[in-house]
């Protein structure tokens, strides 16, 4: 088994970690490989240098590595897109940050990780990708994000309005900051601090939310995965912002946007023990009782 490790430049702490994580990978005789500028950082901290083959791209890695594990947060996580692409390299995240909604493997619990993937115990949950196409390239080939794309105002000056079609009919126009669409991935993310719902991973939906909404009556709603959501956007400001996950754009109102389910999906690494609803209840307090 071949798993590269994928991480950005992160605290120093994490370190150490790192340095387990690769000597726990060789003696379960697992063949590693890492990405590039990550080696590059750990190698500036690490007590020992350590050396490993490297990868830069996608094309390194396509048809070569069996797992990939994105080792920080959920933002790391989301750039594994970029690197994993369309390949069905199954991901697992490896959480050294915070939150750790998608990165849902502690790193107290690296070795049981290990022990399970090279035995079978786990599954994949495939992720619905949406895609962003427009009259001009706004993000090269990777025009698709796991969790949203966002339409924002630029400045603070003025809302905007961006006028909503579904299927070339006519939706709404919201007058608000900006406008979310999201995938059920991304429902617990941005959209549900807007006041979104939260969707079942394998719903076949996305939720398209405003942000800070002028009309009181104005909410979030659902529509099938299966439609096309066609943007047109206007306001006093000139510039707006287009952003897929945490990648952002600046983009004028000539630019027309829509978006619709990607052809590929982004595959997850699901442990024997793990599900939706037990983590909505482990990271968000989904349904806990809080009071003293």
């Amino acid at each position: 088994m071949i798993v590269a490790l994928y991480g950005r430049q992160q605290n120093v702490t994490s370190v150490p970690f790192i340095e387990e994580l690769v000597k726990a990978l060789h003696e379960a005789s697992v063949d590693v490989w890492i990405y590039e500028s990550f080696l590059n950082f750990i190698n500036r901290h690490a007590t020992t240098k350590i050396e490993l083959p490297v990868f830069a791209a996608n094309e390194d890695i396509v048809n070569k590595v069996d797992i990939f594990f994105s080792i920080g947060g959920d933002g790391t996580i989301l750039d594994t897109i970029e690197m994993v692409q369309d390949s069905g390299i199954p991901v697992l995240g490896i959480n050294t940050g915070r939150l750790g909604f998608l990165s849902s493997i502690n790193k107290s619990e690296i070795h049981k990780a290990i022990n399970c993937l090279q035995k079978g115990l786990y599954s994949l949950d495939p992720r619905t990708l949406l895609r962003l196409e427009s009259n001009k390239t706004l993000f090269g080939k990777v025009n698709y994000a796991l969790n949203e794309l966002t339409i924002h105002k630029k400045d603070s000056a003025s809302m905007m309005t961006v006028h909503t079609y579904l299927n070339g009919e006519y939706l709404n126009s919201y007058w608000a900051d900006g406008l979310i669409i999201a995938t059920p991935t991304g429902s617990t993310g941005y959209s549900m601090s807007c006041g979104g719902p939260i969707i079942m991973p394998q719903s076949e939906n996305f939720v398209i939310t405003p942000i800070a909404p002028h009309n009181l009556n104005v909410r979030p709603i659902i529509v099938s995965d299966k439609s096309v959501i066609s943007l047109e956007v206007q306001g006093r400001s000139y510039y707006f912002q287009a952003s897929l996950d945490s990648r952002t754009v600046t983009i004028d109102s000539s630019i027309q946007l829509a978006a619709r389910k990607e052809d590929f999906m982004l595959n997850l690494v699901r442990l024997d023990n793990e599900n939706f609803l037990g983590t909505l209840r482990n990271k968000l307090n989904w349904g806990l009782d809080l009071r003293n």
